[in-house]
């Protein structure tokens, strides 16, 4: 069998495995893709479409439905630049300074990926809620964040936050600072070194994070939940209002929702390859 390339195109290294012994792997490595992934996602467009294209368009266009839509895609919407700002930033800090703290930086950015998202959500009751360190406060400024888009957004932004920052963190560390140094012996302001020199070479990376980001974004469902209240057509989201469906028992309601929110996973997967596509084409690395 032939070397493959990695993602910035250099040789994996051959293994030494008996050519069964390579096939065995590969043939067993789809079929758990297959039965781990493929046949779920099947199976909701299957259900979802079991009693029709009508049953589809009618889950659809219930006010449920609508707002469960809508609200996920204004939590995208605001929690996901809100993460590319913070996380560009964290990356130049990184990437282009040394300084004390900054390995604790770095473990504070990866957080989020090893504390429970339903842990993060608590965090934020504890703090907001009506009986947390804040909640009093707030409730007479006539503030609510708990229960309320201002909580789906927190939660969504701390469960969110590494994606962008971790991805252009190795990137900027690897591409290294000379090209913007020799942009500030040309007299160039740190506006002008951002846009025309930083922002070009790090685009694609900071386009795969964003991706990232927005998928997480959309799905999350553990930290949500614990500070949405569930209240219809108010504060459910898309992952929330499939719960609610299923354990409603609507099926297709359910089903057609979870379709909905595997077709935009798989337009996500589709850019994702193409990035890393053109990423490879570039020579370029992302981890």
């Amino acid at each position: 069998m032939t070397p493959v390339s990695g993602i910035a195109g250099a040789p994996l290294a051959p293994t030494t495995e008996r050519p069964a012994i390579q096939a065995g792997l590969i043939v067993l490595t789809i079929l758990l893709l297959v039965v781990l992934l493929l046949l779920p996602l099947v199976v909701v467009f299957v259900e979802a479409f079991a009693h029709g294209l009508g049953a589809v368009v009618g889950a659809l266009v219930e006010p449920e439905a609508i707002a469960a839509i809508e609200l996920t895609l204004v939590v995208a919407a605001v929690s996901v630049p809100l993460n590319t700002v913070c996380g560009l930033a964290a990356a130049w800090c990184i990437g282009r300074f040394r300084f004390p703290g900054r390995r604790l930086l770095i473990t504070l950015i990866e957080l989020p990926f090893s504390v429970s998202p339903v842990i993060s959500g608590l965090v934020w009751v504890l703090l907001f809620g009506a009986n947390g360190w804040l909640g009093p406060m707030l409730d007479r400024a006539g503030v609510r964040i708990i229960f309320a888009l201002p909580g789906l957004i927190l939660a969504t932004v701390f469960v969110t936050f590494p994606f962008v920052a971790r991805t252009l963190i190795p990137l900027m560390q690897e591409q290294g600072a000379a090209e913007e140094e020799a942009a500030i012996t040309l007299g160039a302001t740190g506006w002008q070194i951002f846009r025309r020199v930083t922002l070009p070479n790090i685009r694609w990376g900071l386009l795969y994070g964003v991706l990232l980001c927005n998928a997480r974004a959309m799905g999350e469902f553990g930290a949500v939940a614990v500070v949405s209240g569930h209240v219809r057509g108010q504060t459910m989201t898309m992952p929330l209002q499939i719960e609610a469906l299923f354990n409603d028992y609507d099926w297709v309601g359910a089903f057609t929702i979870a379709g909905l929110l595997s077709l935009l996973a798989l337009v996500t997967l589709a850019v994702k390859a193409t990035l890393e596509w053109r990423i490879g084409r570039r020579g370029g690395a992302l981890l």
